[in-house]
C-alpha cells in the first residue's frame, strides 16, 4: 500500500462528497469539472494557499502540522473517524523513507489472564479481533455465535474474508450490505494505522482479486470506528437475533479489541442467546484462544 496515494486519494474522495451548499460557498453556476469541491475551495475554507493544499492531496505531507490537519479536516467536514484516518496518513506519508519507524506486527494471540477473564463471561458472546479483523480469542458463546464463521479450516479466521467469500455470510448478516461497507472500513482505518502490515496488504489483495464488490468498497476510501450498535444475524442454530454490540480497546494488549454482544432483557433475541448458550455447553463448543488451527471444532457434529 502507498502512503502518498492513500493520502491523495482520501482527500480527494472526502471533497468529491462536499456541495457548495454544504460548506456555505456562494454557487455562481457554471460547470464544473469534478464532483464536489475544487482544490482551491478546500484551500478557501482551511485556511491555506492552494498551492500547499494541491501539494498536500498529491502526497506530500512534509510539515503538515496539527494546525494544517484540524484545518483541512474542518474544511472537508471530516467526523472523528476521518479525522483520526488523516492524521495517521500523513505520519505515514512522513515516515515512509524510515522503515525502522514501522510498527510493531498485530497481535494473533492473547494472555491466559485475559482469556480466564472472557471465560468467565459465560452470559454474554465476546469475541476478540485485532485490526485485520483476525479472529484472536473468544469465549464459548462467541465462537458458538460466529460458529459459521469458525468452520474456516484456513488460520486465523478473519471476518472480512468470511463476509466477502464464503456465501454463508449473506444469510447470517441480515443487513450484510451495511456489514460489508463496515468491514472495509474498518480495514481501511488500520491500513492508515499500520501501512506496512505485509499480512493486511496480502489480505486486502486476496479480497480485491476475489470480489467485486470488495475492490468497489475498497476504492470508496471510507473508514469507521466499531464502537457501538446494533448487530442483527440469522443464527443456523436459535434463528433471528438483534444483538447490542460494544467495541472495547484493551490498552494492555495493543491493537486488540473486544467485542462484547447482548441482548435486551426480554426480549425474543434474549431468549435466543440463552437458547445457544444452553446448546453450545452441551455440543463441546471449543474456545478460540489464539491463532492456532480449530481442528477439534465439534460444532454441528
Amino acid at each position: 500500500m502507498d502512503n502518498h496515494d492513500d493520502l491523495s486519494q482520501f482527500l480527494v474522495s472526502r471533497r468529491a462528497k462536499l456541495t457548495l451548499k454544504q460548506v456555505g460557498l456562494p454557487d455562481f453556476g457554471g460547470r464544473r469539472r469534478v464532483p464536489g469541491l475544487r482544490r482551491e475551495e478546500v484551500a478557501l475554507l482551511a485556511g491555506m494557499s492552494s498551492e500547499y493544499y494541491k501539494r498536500l492531496e498529491r502526497g506530500n505531507a512534509k510539515g503538515a502540522s496539527e494546525a494544517v490537519i484540524d484545518g483541512v479536516s474542518r474544511a472537508l467536514q471530516l467526523d472523528e473517524a476521518e479525522h483520526s484516518h488523516l492524521h495517521e496518513l500523513i505520519r505515514s506519508a512522513n515516515a515512509g523513507a524510515h522503515p525502522q519507524r514501522r510498527r510493531p506486527a498485530r497481535k494473533t494471540q492473547i494472555n491466559p489472564t485475559l482469556q480466564q477473564t472472557i471465560d468467565a463471561m459465560s452470559t454474554v458472546p465476546v469475541y476478540v479481533q485485532n485490526g485485520r479483523l483476525d479472529s484472536v480469542a473468544t469465549n464459548r458463546l462467541g465462537r458458538a455465535l460466529f460458529s459459521e464463521m469458525f468452520e474456516d479450516s484456513r488460520q486465523p479466521v478473519n471476518a472480512a474474508r468470511f463476509a466477502f467469500l464464503d456465501a454463508r455470510a449473506q444469510t447470517f448478516y441480515r443487513d450484510w450490505e451495511f456489514n460489508t461497507r463496515q468491514i472495509v472500513a474498518l480495514l481501511r482505518v488500520e491500513a492508515g494505522r499500520s501501512p506496512y502490515d505485509r499480512q493486511l496488504s496480502d489480505l486486502v489483495g486476496e479480497l480485491s482479486t476475489r470480489s467485486d464488490l470488495f475492490r468497489k468498497l475498497w476504492g470508496a476510501h471510507d473508514v469507521r470506528e466499531h464502537r457501538t450498535g446494533i448487530k442483527s444475524i440469522h443464527h443456523p442454530i436459535v434463528g433471528d437475533l438483534d444483538l447490542n454490540y460494544l467495541g472495547l480497546d484493551l490498552a494492555a494488549d495493543r491493537g486488540l479489541q473486544m467485542l462484547v454482544f447482548s441482548a435486551e432483557p426480554g426480549s425474543t433475541s434474549h431468549d435466543g442467546l440463552q437458547l445457544l448458550a444452553n446448546w453450545a455447553a452441551t455440543n463441546s463448543v471449543e474456545v478460540k484462544g489464539s491463532d492456532e488451527a480449530a481442528t477439534n471444532h465439534t460444532l454441528g457434529n
